[in-house]
Protein backbone atom coordinates (compact mmCIF):
# COMPACT_ATOMS: atom_id res chain seq x y z
CA UNK A 1 0.00 0.00 0.00
CA UNK A 2 2.80 2.39 0.90
CA UNK A 3 4.42 1.74 -2.50
CA UNK A 4 1.17 2.68 -4.23
CA UNK A 5 0.96 5.93 -2.25
CA UNK A 6 4.61 6.70 -2.98
CA UNK A 7 4.13 5.98 -6.68
CA UNK A 8 1.04 8.18 -6.82
CA UNK A 9 2.89 10.98 -5.06
CA UNK A 10 5.78 10.79 -7.53
CA UNK A 11 3.41 10.91 -10.50
CA UNK A 12 1.56 13.89 -9.02
CA UNK A 13 4.78 15.77 -8.32
CA UNK A 14 6.01 15.12 -11.85
CA UNK A 15 2.78 16.41 -13.41
CA UNK A 16 2.76 19.49 -11.20
CA UNK A 17 6.41 20.19 -12.00
CA UNK A 18 5.72 19.84 -15.73
CA UNK A 19 2.78 22.25 -15.52
CA UNK A 20 4.75 24.72 -13.39
CA UNK A 21 7.67 24.66 -15.83
CA UNK A 22 5.29 25.32 -18.75
CA UNK A 23 3.83 28.39 -17.05
CA UNK A 24 7.26 29.61 -15.92
CA UNK A 25 8.58 29.48 -19.49
CA UNK A 26 5.45 31.24 -20.80
CA UNK A 27 5.73 33.94 -18.13
CA UNK A 28 9.34 34.76 -18.90
CA UNK A 29 8.80 34.59 -22.65
CA UNK A 30 6.02 37.13 -22.28
CA UNK A 31 8.31 39.39 -20.26
CA UNK A 32 10.80 39.40 -23.13
CA UNK A 33 8.20 40.04 -25.83
CA UNK A 34 4.86 41.00 -24.20
CA UNK A 35 2.83 41.19 -27.41
CA UNK A 36 4.71 38.58 -29.47
CA UNK A 37 5.89 41.00 -32.15
CA UNK A 38 9.04 38.97 -32.76
CA UNK A 39 7.04 35.85 -33.54
CA UNK A 40 6.39 36.84 -37.15
CA UNK A 41 8.05 39.19 -39.65
CA UNK A 42 6.40 42.60 -39.79
CA UNK A 43 7.20 43.34 -43.43
CA UNK A 44 4.66 43.16 -46.24
CA UNK A 45 4.18 39.93 -48.14
CA UNK A 46 3.21 40.35 -51.79
CA UNK A 47 0.62 38.13 -53.39
CA UNK A 48 1.82 35.91 -56.21
CA UNK A 49 -1.29 37.07 -58.07
CA UNK A 50 -3.66 39.98 -57.45
CA UNK A 51 -6.53 37.60 -58.25
CA UNK A 52 -5.81 35.67 -55.04
CA UNK A 53 -8.10 36.13 -52.06
CA UNK A 54 -5.82 36.35 -49.04
CA UNK A 55 -7.16 34.87 -45.79
CA UNK A 56 -5.27 35.51 -42.54
CA UNK A 57 -5.93 33.22 -39.58
CA UNK A 58 -5.44 35.39 -36.51
CA UNK A 59 -5.57 34.77 -32.77
CA UNK A 60 -4.25 32.39 -30.12
CA UNK A 61 -2.97 28.79 -30.17
CA UNK A 62 -6.29 27.58 -31.56
CA UNK A 63 -5.63 29.80 -34.58
CA UNK A 64 -1.94 28.93 -34.71
CA UNK A 65 -2.77 25.21 -35.07
CA UNK A 66 -5.53 25.79 -37.66
CA UNK A 67 -4.43 24.33 -41.02
CA UNK A 68 -5.52 25.88 -44.29
CA UNK A 69 -8.58 24.15 -45.76
CA UNK A 70 -7.99 22.15 -48.90
CA UNK A 71 -9.91 24.42 -51.23
CA UNK A 72 -9.74 23.54 -54.91
CA UNK A 73 -8.42 26.42 -56.96
CA UNK A 74 -10.48 27.62 -59.88
CA UNK A 75 -9.74 30.15 -62.64
CA UNK A 76 -12.32 32.53 -61.14
CA UNK A 77 -11.41 32.38 -57.47
CA UNK A 78 -8.26 31.29 -55.65
CA UNK A 79 -7.35 31.51 -51.99
CA UNK A 80 -4.11 32.12 -50.16
CA UNK A 81 -3.89 31.35 -46.42
CA UNK A 82 -1.45 32.94 -43.97
CA UNK A 83 -1.37 32.02 -40.29
CA UNK A 84 -0.73 34.67 -37.64
CA UNK A 85 -1.76 32.82 -34.49
CA UNK A 86 0.37 32.77 -31.33
CA UNK A 87 -0.07 30.31 -28.49
CA UNK A 88 -1.26 31.45 -25.04
CA UNK A 89 -2.21 34.93 -26.23
CA UNK A 90 -5.07 36.90 -24.73
CA UNK A 91 -7.37 39.17 -26.70
CA UNK A 92 -5.48 42.31 -25.70
CA UNK A 93 -2.15 40.85 -26.89
CA UNK A 94 -3.76 39.84 -30.17
CA UNK A 95 -5.30 43.27 -30.67
CA UNK A 96 -2.02 45.07 -29.97
CA UNK A 97 -0.13 43.21 -32.69
CA UNK A 98 -2.75 43.53 -35.43
CA UNK A 99 -1.08 46.56 -37.00
CA UNK A 100 2.23 44.74 -37.40
CA UNK A 101 1.20 41.14 -38.07
CA UNK A 102 -1.99 41.51 -40.10
CA UNK A 103 -2.37 44.96 -41.61
CA UNK A 104 0.84 44.86 -43.73
CA UNK A 105 -0.43 41.66 -45.38
CA UNK A 106 -3.42 43.53 -46.85
CA UNK A 107 -5.80 40.60 -46.26
CA UNK A 108 -9.15 40.21 -47.96
CA UNK A 109 -10.48 38.08 -45.09
CA UNK A 110 -9.37 37.83 -41.45
CA UNK A 111 -10.49 34.77 -39.51
CA UNK A 112 -10.47 35.66 -35.80
CA UNK A 113 -10.36 33.05 -33.01
CA UNK A 114 -9.42 34.39 -29.59
CA UNK A 115 -10.73 34.67 -26.03
CA UNK A 116 -10.21 31.44 -24.13
CA UNK A 117 -6.92 32.58 -22.57
CA UNK A 118 -8.72 35.59 -21.12
CA UNK A 119 -11.64 33.58 -19.83
CA UNK A 120 -9.71 30.75 -18.20
CA UNK A 121 -8.25 33.34 -15.78
CA UNK A 122 -11.72 33.69 -14.23
CA UNK A 123 -10.81 30.71 -12.04
CA UNK A 124 -7.69 32.49 -10.78
CA UNK A 125 -9.29 35.90 -10.27
CA UNK A 126 -12.98 35.23 -9.50
CA UNK A 127 -13.45 38.70 -8.03
CA UNK A 128 -12.47 40.16 -11.43
CA UNK A 129 -14.72 37.89 -13.51
CA UNK A 130 -17.04 40.64 -14.76
CA UNK A 131 -14.18 42.92 -15.83
CA UNK A 132 -12.30 40.04 -17.50
CA UNK A 133 -15.36 39.13 -19.56
CA UNK A 134 -16.12 42.76 -20.43
CA UNK A 135 -12.53 43.41 -21.52
CA UNK A 136 -12.53 40.29 -23.70
CA UNK A 137 -15.71 41.43 -25.47
CA UNK A 138 -14.31 44.93 -25.97
CA UNK A 139 -11.02 43.66 -27.39
CA UNK A 140 -12.74 41.29 -29.83
CA UNK A 141 -14.95 44.14 -30.98
CA UNK A 142 -11.86 46.32 -31.52
CA UNK A 143 -10.17 43.59 -33.58
CA UNK A 144 -13.29 43.36 -35.75
CA UNK A 145 -13.46 47.14 -36.18
CA UNK A 146 -9.77 47.34 -37.07
CA UNK A 147 -10.24 44.55 -39.60
CA UNK A 148 -13.09 46.43 -41.23
CA UNK A 149 -10.99 49.58 -41.50
CA UNK A 150 -8.47 47.68 -43.64
CA UNK A 151 -11.25 46.80 -46.07
CA UNK A 152 -11.16 43.11 -45.17
CA UNK A 153 -14.10 40.93 -44.24
CA UNK A 154 -13.98 39.64 -40.66
CA UNK A 155 -14.98 36.06 -39.93
CA UNK A 156 -15.29 35.82 -36.15
CA UNK A 157 -15.53 32.38 -34.64
CA UNK A 158 -17.25 31.80 -31.37
CA UNK A 159 -14.86 30.67 -28.62
CA UNK A 160 -14.39 26.91 -28.81
CA UNK A 161 -15.86 24.82 -25.97
CA UNK A 162 -13.49 23.50 -23.33
CA UNK A 163 -13.11 19.78 -22.76
CA UNK A 164 -13.04 17.70 -19.62
CA UNK A 165 -10.36 19.10 -17.33
CA UNK A 166 -7.62 16.69 -16.11
CA UNK A 167 -7.43 16.19 -12.36
CA UNK A 168 -4.06 17.92 -11.98
CA UNK A 169 -5.56 21.12 -13.39
CA UNK A 170 -8.87 21.10 -11.54
CA UNK A 171 -7.44 23.11 -8.61
CA UNK A 172 -7.00 25.99 -11.06
CA UNK A 173 -10.30 25.58 -12.89
CA UNK A 174 -13.88 26.65 -12.34
CA UNK A 175 -17.31 26.03 -13.87
CA UNK A 176 -17.48 29.81 -14.24
CA UNK A 177 -15.10 29.52 -17.20
CA UNK A 178 -17.77 27.79 -19.27
CA UNK A 179 -20.29 30.45 -18.26
CA UNK A 180 -17.83 33.14 -19.33
CA UNK A 181 -17.40 31.43 -22.72
CA UNK A 182 -21.18 31.40 -23.18
CA UNK A 183 -21.37 35.12 -22.35
CA UNK A 184 -18.63 36.09 -24.81
CA UNK A 185 -20.10 33.87 -27.53
CA UNK A 186 -23.50 35.49 -27.14
CA UNK A 187 -21.81 38.88 -27.57
CA UNK A 188 -19.82 37.74 -30.62
CA UNK A 189 -23.08 36.86 -32.37
CA UNK A 190 -24.25 40.47 -32.00
CA UNK A 191 -21.30 41.66 -34.12
CA UNK A 192 -22.74 40.17 -37.32
CA UNK A 193 -23.12 42.54 -40.27
CA UNK A 194 -22.69 42.61 -44.02
CA UNK A 195 -18.90 42.39 -43.70
CA UNK A 196 -18.68 40.58 -40.35
CA UNK A 197 -19.55 36.90 -40.56
CA UNK A 198 -20.08 34.81 -37.43
CA UNK A 199 -18.66 31.29 -37.54
CA UNK A 200 -20.32 29.32 -34.72
CA UNK A 201 -17.45 26.95 -33.99
CA UNK A 202 -18.78 26.25 -30.49
CA UNK A 203 -21.92 24.56 -31.82
CA UNK A 204 -19.92 22.47 -34.28
CA UNK A 205 -17.53 21.16 -31.62
CA UNK A 206 -19.67 20.82 -28.46
CA UNK A 207 -21.51 17.74 -27.22
CA UNK A 208 -24.79 17.61 -25.30
CA UNK A 209 -23.00 18.67 -22.10
CA UNK A 210 -21.58 21.74 -23.89
CA UNK A 211 -18.07 20.28 -23.65
CA UNK A 212 -15.56 19.76 -26.43
CA UNK A 213 -16.32 16.41 -28.04
CA UNK A 214 -13.69 13.76 -27.16
CA UNK A 215 -13.20 12.86 -30.82
CA UNK A 216 -12.09 16.44 -31.55
CA UNK A 217 -9.71 17.10 -28.68
CA UNK A 218 -6.02 16.82 -27.88
CA UNK A 219 -6.56 18.19 -24.37
CA UNK A 220 -9.07 20.37 -22.55
CA UNK A 221 -8.29 23.40 -24.75
CA UNK A 222 -6.90 22.22 -28.08
CA UNK A 223 -8.25 20.45 -31.15
CA UNK A 224 -6.87 17.46 -33.01
CA UNK A 225 -6.85 17.00 -36.79
CA UNK A 226 -10.45 15.73 -36.81
CA UNK A 227 -11.62 18.87 -35.04
CA UNK A 228 -9.96 21.15 -37.59
CA UNK A 229 -11.32 19.03 -40.44
CA UNK A 230 -14.80 19.65 -39.06
CA UNK A 231 -14.15 23.41 -38.84
CA UNK A 232 -12.64 23.58 -42.32
CA UNK A 233 -15.70 21.97 -43.85
CA UNK A 234 -17.75 24.90 -42.56
CA UNK A 235 -15.04 27.46 -43.38
CA UNK A 236 -14.97 26.27 -46.98
CA UNK A 237 -18.71 26.87 -47.26
CA UNK A 238 -18.34 30.36 -45.78
CA UNK A 239 -15.53 31.35 -48.12
CA UNK A 240 -17.24 30.09 -51.25
CA UNK A 241 -20.35 32.14 -50.34
CA UNK A 242 -18.42 35.41 -50.04
CA UNK A 243 -18.51 35.95 -53.81
CA UNK A 244 -17.62 39.52 -54.89
CA UNK A 245 -17.31 40.78 -51.30
CA UNK A 246 -13.69 39.62 -51.26
CA UNK A 247 -12.47 40.87 -54.61
CA UNK A 248 -9.58 43.36 -54.56
CA UNK A 249 -11.88 46.01 -56.06
CA UNK A 250 -14.44 45.66 -53.29
CA UNK A 251 -11.70 45.81 -50.67
CA UNK A 252 -10.36 49.11 -52.08
CA UNK A 253 -13.89 50.49 -52.15
CA UNK A 254 -14.37 49.82 -48.45
CA UNK A 255 -10.98 51.37 -47.60
CA UNK A 256 -11.89 54.50 -49.52
CA UNK A 257 -15.17 54.77 -47.62
CA UNK A 258 -13.26 54.65 -44.33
Amino acid sequence: MSLVILGGSLVLNFLLFKRAKQYYVELNGTRLDPVGLNHYPTSTQSKSSQALIRVVLFGDSRSAAWPAPGLSDSPEKQYEFINRGIGSQTSIQTLQRFSQHVQPLEPDVVLIQVGVNDLKTVALFPEQADSIIAACKKNIQHIVTTTQKTGAIAIVTTVFPVGEVPWERQLFWSEDISLAVQSVNAYIKTLASDRVLIFDAFSLLANEQQLLRPEYRIDELHLNAAGYTKLNQELTLLLTKLSTKTTPASRKSVINQN
